[in-house]
């Protein structure tokens, strides 16, 4: 069986380039696709210099481990060593699955091609075989990890939050919710539901104390200067809950919502905060709640 030197760049330099943009995908870092190119011919040129094996170190397990870690650094360029840990370990995950994915189907496309030398997959199949391979494994890689990643764990159940109110900012940390589906019912607009004492710094106790008051559209209690200020932001929002089915939440609108979440943050401008007169926990675990659709 001949092979020839360039057909194994090409390959590996597919294959490498496959890998390295789904662990992108998976971290959702941003990609730059002329480093994942550097990064994915490096792997290429050492898969040339595994096969011709001129020298023993080339397949030393220590130089292996140091190679994936430049790989990964060239690729992604973590700026931290958590993240570059993250990122090197999604980095072999994925390439775990991709190589059992892709040869599994080189395997069963054409078996009697495929050569193992030095520890490398190698064979006379069409590159058409390879590409094919790479968009498979490609798939498979993307949908486990989305799968996994929707089994929202008690970590996953909260975040911070950061909120802009009136020119000043609130900081304060949400449980995430899925049965919260909570909208402002003329704009459609998501509400995160918050508590009423966090907000005295940000909103007038005229306003906050009398709630009920406002709902029930008695305004004689709120001074006037502060009713022409504020009565035409605040809205209405109808909610269901256990032991209220006809409940009533009283909202205003931020200048934005930040979500902080691990090393991620989601900014929001388009959002209600719907004033909730109690506590939210008996123990104070989290002080506003929230739709699973926010994140």
């Amino acid at each position: 069986m001949t092979i020839y030197v360039d057909v194994v760049l090409i390959e590996n330099l597919i294959m490498n380039y496959i890998i390295l943009l789904a662990t992108g995908l998976i971290l959702k870092t941003k990609l730059k696709h002329l480093r994942l190119i550097i990064a994915s011919l490096l792997g290429a040129i050492y898969s040339i210099v595994a096969y011709i094996n001129f020298l023993e170190i080339y397949s030393n397990f220590f130089l292996k481990i140091l190679l994936s870690v430049i790989i990964v650094y060239i690729a992604f360029n973590p700026q931290t060593m958590k993240k570059m840990w993250k990122s090197l370990l999604i980095f072999y995950l994925t390439s775990f699955v991709f190589g059992g994915a892709a040869f599994a189907l080189i395997y069963i496309i054409r078996p009697q091609d495929i050569l193992m030398k030095n520890g490398l997959f190698l064979g006379t199949y069409p590159l058409k075989t390879v590409i094919l391979a790479a968009i498979v494994a490609f798939i498979v890689i993307i949908t486990a990890f989305t799968i996994v990643k929707t089994k929202v764990t008690k970590k996953d159940m909260f975040c911070n939050i950061e909120i802009k109110l009136n020119g000043k900012i609130l900081k304060t940390k949400a449980l995430i919710d899925s049965g919260n589906m909570l909208k402002e019912p003329i704009t459609n607009t998501p509400v995160v539901v918050i508590e009423r004492s966090l907000l005295y710094e940000y909103l007038p106790k005229e306003i906050l104390n009398h709630l009920d008051d406002i709902i029930g559209g008695d305004l004689e209690k709120i001074p006037e200067e502060i009713r022409n200020q504020y009565i035409s932001r605040l809205k209405l929002i109808p909610f269901s809950s256990l032991g209220k089915q006809n409940g009533m939440l009283i909202g205003i609108k931020p200048e934005y919502l930040k979500i902080i979440k691990e090393e991620q943050e989601i900014k929001k401008e388009n959002v209600i905060l719907g004033i909730y007169n109690k506590s939210l926990t008996k123990k104070g675990e989290y002080r506003a709640l929230m739709g699973m659709g926010f994140i």
